[in-house]
C-alpha cells in the first residue's frame, strides 16, 4: 500500500475539519438505530438513545423535569457549564 499524497491528506484534513465544525455548533442530530431506538447526538460525548415509548414518557414529564432542574440549580446542586 502506497503512502497518500500531500493533496489527498490535505483533502482528508479539510473533510475532517468540516465534520468537526458541525459538532461544535451545538446543533442536535437525531437518528433511528437498527433496533428501533432513537438517538440524539450533540448533547455530549456520547449519544442519548431511548425507545419511542421512553421518549414519549420523558417529553410528557418535561414540565416536571424543567421545574426540578430550576429548583436544584438554585440550590447549587447542579454542575453548570461556565460560558
Amino acid at each position: 500500500m502506497s503512502e497518500p499524497s500531500y493533496e489527498e491528506l490535505k483533502a482528508r484534513v479539510a473533510e475532517l475539519e468540516k465534520k468537526g465544525v458541525s459538532r461544535r455548533t451545538g446543533s442536535l442530530e437525531f437518528r433511528v438505530g437498527e433496533k428501533g431506538g432513537v438517538s440524539v447526538y450533540g448533547l455530549g460525548r456520547f449519544p442519548v438513545t431511548l425507545y419511542y415509548e421512553q421518549w414519549i414518557r420523558l417529553l410528557d414529564a418535561s414540565s416536571d423535569l424543567r421545574k426540578f432542574l430550576e429548583e436544584n440549580k438554585a440550590e447549587g446542586k447542579l454542575k453548570l457549564k461556565e460560558r
